[in-house]
Order: structure tokens, then C-alpha cells, then sequence
């Protein structure tokens, strides 16, 4: 799995390409947590990470948690078909986790 991360100041993008497992889900939160004060607003695009799993989840929600915390804006963009799927069960089973949040139309779901 290959992550970039671009910013400024105030934004940052984080762009996983490959798949987001428990493999690589200790590398993705080492990375979300050297975000400077000064960032407001964490964008995850996963137009290129064609796979994931339950780490895939933990991953949103703990971002969710941490954005909410930190008082930032999370956005999520360019969730693939299995992502999406995987996501609509999570609702299906488990709709106190509010996942609708991370499907388009959803309130962490931006255009793009």
C-alpha cells in the first residue's frame, strides 16, 4: 500500500492506493497523527484503494472521532464499488455506527 498525503497549511489529502487492511492500518494512523494544529480539514480520497476491510472501518470511524476532537472537518471522496459496499453492510448491521455518514450524500461525503 502506497499513501500520499498532500497539504497546506490548513488542509491535508490523504490518498491510499492498494488495499486498507490491518497490514496497513498502523502505517495510516501513524500518518494521521503528525497532522500540525493548523490543519482544519482531513479529506481521505480512496478513488485508488479498490479494497478494504474491517480495518477500512476502523480507520473512517477513528478518523470521525479524531477530526470531531481536534474540532477539524473530515471529507471523504472517491469510495470504489467494494468500498461502498462494504460500507452500505456496516449500515445495514450496524446503523449506530451512523456509516450512511461516509456513503455519498452522506454528511462526511464530499463531491468528487
Amino acid at each position: 500500500m502506497l499513501l500520499s498525503v498532500t497539504s497546506d497549511r490548513t488542509a491535508v489529502v490523504f490518498t491510499p492506493r492498494g488495499e486498507i487492511d490491518f497490514d496497513t492500518l498502523t502505517e495510516l494512523l501513524a500518518r494521521t497523527e503528525e497532522l500540525p494544529a493548523s490543519v482544519t480539514g482531513v479529506t481521505w480520497d480512496l478513488r485508488q484503494a479498490q479494497f478494504i476491510d474491517v480495518a477500512g472501518l476502523h480507520l473512517l470511524a477513528g478518523q470521525r472521532q479524531d477530526c470531531q476532537d481536534a474540532g477539524r472537518i473530515l471529507a471523504v471522496v472517491g469510495l470504489e464499488r467494494q468500498p461502498r459496499r462494504l460500507l452500505q453492510l456496516a449500515q445495514e448491521l450496524f446503523p449506530a455506527g451512523r456509516w450512511e455518514d461516509f456513503l455519498p450524500g452522506g454528511l462526511l461525503a464530499a463531491a468528487g
